[in-house]
């Protein structure tokens, strides 16, 4: 049994600050936006929707690493256990473990207090569905009136409700047994590669290194201690978020640099001369690499911010693609009809057939890992040969606008207004998915939306160099804020 000790938790106050649940759940900054009576409220909402929906609901409920996530965690269970649903709570436990663990138990699904890769003054509260995929827009709308509801008429509570227990629940194992049947680890023990891995203070550490530990592979991992400052850079598997990684890749001569965010659902990868990989160019990889070694015939399901190689592979091996809006909810449906080898988001989102529909961080670098033993090539040099292999070359680049809130408010409008001809050449096709997507005559694009999870507008460019990506994405900026 697990006990908060906090009767403080028990009663759903009011709260004014306005819940908005966006790309994957709802966050805010610390004790501003995300306070203990939003998470309250919030977890009631759920609790009703959850009820409405079935008789005798199980929810999961666990954390990541960040400040006073394990006490917004007890504030949401105890919510729930008073309003009629049982708890399993699993503590600090990464995403994709709390994703299986719902389609293993077939419970009504779990909260998750979590901001992901967010700055360490962020928290969050991600709410996933019976399919163990983040709820889709249609169920956190109807939670969100539920909340509306809750903090126009707000509940009569008893304050002196004494603290329930919960039973605590450890997902490690079931989790493993799932990823030892998806990686071939035996390929990797074999090759007697090493590898250096960042938990960069989150969920990932004491999991991700204890199985490949539990294979025999050699793994030198680092920043596993929990610290809710994340030494100041937020727990963002980035370029520059990794550069201890880099230190500890050339210490150890390890093969690869591999590191999971807070809640380990994303990935970053290092070569092994201490190079940072692009999120979209391990995406890529790791679908042609599955393509060529499980024999799928399975095409690929990407968001619309995502990189065009994967488009390229598809057509190289005679698959189809399938485009979302950005969200990794959206992915779900094709992987659960099985016509996915694998889903994926340029911002280091991944899983693949046979696992969750949500993204996986360690199962990613697991892969990754398979991928580099058993190719015996540099993932440089890996990348190289597939450009060949496309025939063209792609470089897609991501720059993050921060701008004033009437600024990114009037950007709807300016959307529907598209040039017919940017960066020098002519506008071939526009999408508007999600943002606004501009596809270029020389099959370069540009993407301008704004973030989901952030107060900013991300711009997105791919072309096939480096520098003409940035030149896109440079133009973009100057447009946008125009």
């Amino acid at each position: 049994m697990f006990d908060c000790r906090a009767a403080r938790y028990n009663v759903v106050r009011m709260t004014s600050n306005p819940i908005h649940f966006g790309t994957s759940g709802w966050r805010g900054i610390i004790a501003d936006d995300f306070t203990f009576d939003g998470v309250r409220v919030a977890s009631a909402a759920i609790a009703a929707h959850v009820l409405s929906l079935s008789k005798n609901p199980t929810l999961l409920v666990g954390h990541d690493t960040r400040f006073f996530s394990p006490e917004f965690a007890c504030a949401a269970a105890t919510v729930l256990v008073n309003d009629g649903c049982p708890v399993l709570f699993c503590g600090k436990t990464p995403t994709p473990a709390i994703a299986f663990e719902i389609r293993r138990r077939k419970t009504q699904g779990a909260i998750n207090i979590t901001a992901s890769h967010n700055p360490a003054a962020y928290n969050g509260l991600k709410f996933s569905g019976p399919d163990g995929a983040p709820a889709l827009p249609e169920v956190t709308k109807d939670i969100e009136k539920r909340i509306a509801k809750l903090i126009k008429h707000p509940p009569e509570t008893d304050e002196k409700t004494e603290q329930p227990n919960f039973d605590m629940v450890d997902l490690r194992g079931p989790y493993f047994k799932r990823l030892a049947e998806l990686v071939r680890f035996d390929v990797i023990a074999s090759s007697k590669l090493s590898f250096a891995y960042d938990a960069l203070h989150g969920c990932g550490a004491g999991w991700l290194d204890a199985l490949l530990g539990q294979h025999g592979i050699q793994v030198h991992a680092i920043r596993t201690e929990r610290d809710v400052l994340f030494d100041g850079s937020g727990p963002d598997p980035s370029e520059e978020n990794l550069k201890p990684l880099v230190n500890a890749l050339h210490e150890t001569k390890a093969s690869a640099g591999i590191a999971t965010d807070g809640d380990a659902d994303r990935f970053g990868i290092l070569d092994r001369d201490g190079a940072f990989i692009s999120p979209n160019h391990i995406l890529a990889l790791v679908f042609d690499y599955l393509l060529q070694s499980r024999k799928w015939k399975l095409g690929v399901a990407r968001s619309v911010a995502t990189t065009h190689l994967l488009d390229a592979i598809a057509k190289h091996h005679h698959v189809p693609v399938f485009e979302t809006p950005v969200g990794f909810k959206y992915i779900g449906p094709y992987l659960e009809q099985d016509k996915i080898a694998l889903g994926g988001e340029e911002s280091a989102g991944m899983t693949i057939r046979g696992h969750v529909p949500e993204k996986d961080g360690i199962l990613a670098c697991l892969l990754v890992a398979e991928m580099i033993a058993a190719r015996r090539a540099s993932l440089a040099e890996q990348l190289k040969d597939l450009f060949r292999r496309v025939g063209r070359a792609y470089w897609p680049v991501r720059v993050n606008l921060h701008l004033s809130p009437e600024v990114i408010k009037g950007l709807a409008a300016k959307f529907k207004k598209a040039p017919s001809e940017f960066a020098g050449k002519r506008v071939k096709h526009t999408d508007r998915i999600d943002g606004l997507q501009l596809l270029l005559e020389d099959e370069s694009w540009v993407l301008m939306r704004p973030s989901g999870t952030e107060p900013l507008v991300r711009v997105y460019a791919e072309a096939e160099t480096p520098e003409r990506s940035k030149q896109i994405a440079e133009e973009a900026r100057k447009w946008v804020t125009a």
